[in-house]
């Protein structure tokens, strides 16, 4: 079945998500502990405020951030769901500096760095995370609950019920692949162990650590006969590729793309496409699939460090990534942003950006928290000794 974008950007948003246990349910716009419903910025503690109108409004937010005046990220690629513009935009529009911690990293990286730099100015405020470590890092306590502006407009299924952490953009499993050096660009997984292929496949990072790489051995699991319950397939068939040759096990970047090292990525759909115009100046032609044999999306969620060192920049950051300015910055990136059919049925998304995503065949369907859980500890354990590395 063809199903248009925008049809896909709504069942994406329909994700099935069950809520951690450490995901205690308040109401939203309910007021955060230790802050003043009526406070000035002086009298509000931020760090533990869990909605702008239990700070005093909107207006009291912006002068507390403002006075912080710096805010830590960590592992956003400018060119990752257009990042790069919306930090900018950020900062331009706040006067608030953007520090942005080892962009490459992966959400493992970003789970450690809550931990280990607990208390030190340097420490990320915020972090962009797949699914499996939003959960285990809300079960770990690690996230401050806050509820954006516009929280009624994320459904349920897409957000722990406290805010601790909020879906903000997905995309799907896609193959990218520079026909300028592949002279047959593949569009399935059983496309990928042909021989033709051998040194070409690669992925966004390591799967035990990067939400990216994790997805992709799931939809490879989907392609061979595995299920949500079972990811077992999509290591097997990697370990296969490994084994013959197939696949190389170096993280894909616009540098082994240009060089010709990772010719075939697989990775998500926006980031596949974002990479298009890029690759397409140096002499390349970049091309992007998503895999006719296995359907599979997801998000990435937002949440607030409960040790952020900028409390009120990090929430600040929030209520701009959710509201229409930052929904679409996602859109024009390539992303599908979480509250984009509110925003189609509001008149207020970018139209352009929307008809410019990759289109997708099929019908997706999603895997449960538990699925996710159950299939993170599986290819934790079990992708170096199928694998290889």
């Amino acid at each position: 079945m063809r199903t248009s974008r925008l049809t896909l950007a709504a069942a994406l948003a329909a994700l099935t998500l069950v809520s951690t246990a450490a995901c205690g349910g308040s109401a939203a716009g309910s007021g955060g502990s230790g802050s003043s419903a009526s406070g000035s910025a002086s009298s509000v503690d931020w760090a533990t405020t869990s909605s702008a109108q239990a700070g005093g409004g909107m207006d009291a937010l912006v002068a507390a951030a403002k006075a912080e005046g710096t805010l830590n990220v960590i592992t956003l690629p400018r060119d990752w769901a257009n990042y790069g513009y919306l930090m900018d935009t950020f900062s331009q529009k706040y006067g608030i500096k953007v520090n942005d911690a080892n962009p490459d990293g992966s959400s493992a990286d970003e789970i450690a760095a809550i931990k280990s730099l607990k208390g030190q100015d340097r420490a990320p405020d915020t972090v962009d995370v797949g699914q499996a470590f939003a959960l285990s890092g809300a079960k770990e306590g690690l996230y401050a609950p806050y509820q954006v502006s516009t929280w009624a407009d994320v459904p349920d299924n897409q957000k722990a019920s406290d805010g601790s952490w909020v879906n903000d953009y997905g995309g799907f499993v896609s193959i990218g692949c520079d026909s300028s050096k592949i002279s047959a660009c593949p569009t399935s997984f059983a496309q990928l162990a042909d021989p033709q292929y051998k040194g070409k496949i690669a992925l966004n990072g390591d799967p035990t650590k990067a939400n990216a790489a994790f997805s992709a051995v799931w939809a490879a699991a989907l392609a061979n006969g595995g299920s949500f319950d079972d990811v077992k397939p999509g290591i097997e068939f990697f370990g296969k590729l490994a084994k013959e040759g197939n696949y190389v096990p170096v993280q894909a970047t616009a540098a082994t793309i240009e060089s010709g090292e990772t010719p075939i990525v697989l990775d998500w759909d926006y980031l596949n496409a974002a990479k298009t115009s890029d690759v397409d100046a140096k002499g390349g032609k970049w091309t992007v699939a998503v895999p006719s044999d296995a359907l599979f999306g997801g998000f990435y969620a937002q949440a607030v460090s409960k040790y952020a060192p900028h409390p009120a920049a990090a929430r600040l950051w929030q209520e701009f990534l959710y509201s229409d300015e930052g929904q679409n910055g996602f859109l024009k990136g390539f992303a599908r942003p979480v509250r984009l059919p509110a925003m189609e049925k509001a008149g207020t998304a970018d139209k352009t950006a929307a008809a410019a995503l990759p289109a997708v065949t099929g019908s997706p369907t999603f895997p449960s928290d538990a699925q996710t859980t159950t299939a993170k500890s599986l290819v934790t354990s079990s992708w170096a000794t199928t694998v290889g590395s």
